[in-house]
């Protein structure tokens, strides 16, 4: 992706709540999954972006929160949202690199990363991430799989050129086991947790932008990219969706 293309893809994604599917409840449901935390854990949200996880977190429990993204606009917009919120003494979000975190061996009882595991890759974060994590800490992210075999020839077409690392979930636990953890808990994310707070509001922004960018050949690609995205859940997300998984230190 081009600097211009990458510009759009951005405002596209500016202004919504989430970078990605997630909801309340399955941050609550893989949250509560880890029984034997501390009273106040110390969590790292790797890949934050506009904070939605973290703060849904923050209900959850008075611990601290650490939120991590290599994309400033997200982190500036957090930090005011957190400072209106009142939060600045639990939640901090910070410019980070997942590839090269800047923290000290064992910090954290909890690692949190909702739909952004991706793009250091599922096995490599798995890895990269363990050492930051404290004997017995947990680690919880959601990742794209598929649900079923033999997706028609268009879905399985387009994940090929997006994220052709895609497997199955029994597949991707098997990695997080050989990786040195323990599976606690697995789920797939409900459809709603697509469409109320990541692809309606993505509709939503994507239609004042056709306006704003309505001679642009560069921008109208990049929103059919995103229109061929939702079409494609709209239609097969029997075969494909994210899941959470929720994994345990050995």
């Amino acid at each position: 992706m081009d600097q211009y293309m990458e510009k759009i893809f951005f405002e596209i994604h500016s202004d919504i709540p989430r970078q990605g599917p997630g909801d309340f409840e399955s941050t609550k449901k893989a949250f509560l999954a880890m029984k034997h935390l501390p009273q106040n854990p110390q969590i790292l949200d790797i890949g934050c972006g506009p904070g939605e996880q973290a703060l849904d977190l923050s209900k959850l429990t008075k611990s601290t929160i650490v939120a991590v993204d290599n994309h400033q606009p997200y982190i500036d917009y957090f930090q005011q949202r957190v400072k209106f919120l009142g939060l600045a003494d639990r939640i901090f979000p910070q410019n980070g690199d997942m590839f090269n975190l800047q923290f000290a061996a064992a910090e954290f009882d909890v690692i949190w990363s909702e739909g952004a595991i991706y793009i250091i890759g599922f096995e490599k974060g798995l890895k990269a991430w363990q050492p930051f994590l404290k004997k017995d800490g947990y680690l919880a992210v959601t990742h794209i799989a598929w649900l079923k075999s033999d997706p028609p020839k268009n879905l399985n077409d387009f994940w090929m050129r997006e994220y052709p690392a895609i497997q199955n979930v029994n597949t991707n636990l098997a990695v997080a086991r050989k990786a040195g953890y323990e599976v606690v808990d697995s789920f797939v994310l409900p459809e709603h947790a697509w469409w109320e707070n990541y692809y309606n509001p993505l509709q939503q922004r994507i239609q004042i932008l056709k306006e704003k960018y309505k001679n642009d050949e560069v921008a109208a690609q990049v929103f059919v990219l995103e229109e061929e995205e939702m079409e494609l859940y709209r239609k097969y997300s029997d075969f494909y969706g994210y899941v959470f998984y929720i994994l345990q230190k050995k």
